[in-house]
This record gives structure tokens, sequence and C-alpha cells, in this order.
């Protein structure tokens, strides 16, 4: 199963997230559910660091059970525009959420 984590501060500014483990909800290449949060989550690093110019801190384990760590400096917090990412990326794994849920548990914080 896939664990999101989204972490909040005072319950509206996103300042990390932490993607854990497989969905295995098909074979290898045709998990739609992985590739589907990988997506996500891919993007939502990309687009901050080249659309928002924000430079968080990112942490990607593959091999050992899939880890995808990303947490926003101080100064990068009250950026509007990556704040903006975070909270679409949110919506959309709540979306797979919704449909996929015995293979993604979301939690925010």
């Amino acid at each position: 199963m896939i664990r999101a984590v989204i972490s909040r501060r005072d319950a509206k500014i996103i300042d990390a997230f932490e993607i854990t483990g497989h969905a295995d909800s098909g074979e290898y290449g045709q998990d739609i559910v992985c590739a589907a949060v990988s997506v996500l989550t891919i993007n939502t690093v990309n687009s901050l660091t080249e659309l928002a110019k924000l430079n968080p801190d990112v942490e990607m384990d593959e091999d050992n059970g899939g880890l995808m760590k990303v947490k926003l400096s101080e100064s990068e917090l009250n950026d509007a525009t990556g704040q903006l990412f975070l909270e679409s990326l949110v919506l959309g794994l709540q979306s797979i959420e919704q449909n996929y849920q015995d293979y993604i548990k979301l939690t925010l914080k």
C-alpha cells in the first residue's frame, strides 16, 4: 500500500510531504495507482523547482520499498505558487484515494 502524508503548519501551509510503499494494484509496469502517484509527486517537485523557482529538499529511495520525502525551507513556506502546486498534489492524491482506497492511504497532518 502507498502511504502519503501531507504535513501542514497551522492547518494551512503545506511544509512537506512523504510518500512510501508500493500500491501493488497490478503487475510491474501495469500498476496504474503507483504510476498515477509517481506522476503527481514527480510533477509537483518539477513544478516547485522549475516554475516556482523553489529548492525543496528531496529524498528518494526507489529500491527499498519506495520513498519520496519533500520538504520546503522556512523561507519558501509562504510562496503562493509553491503552495498552489502542493494543494494541487493534495487534490490529486485525494482523488486517487477515493477511487483506489485499497491501494493508497492519504493522511493530512
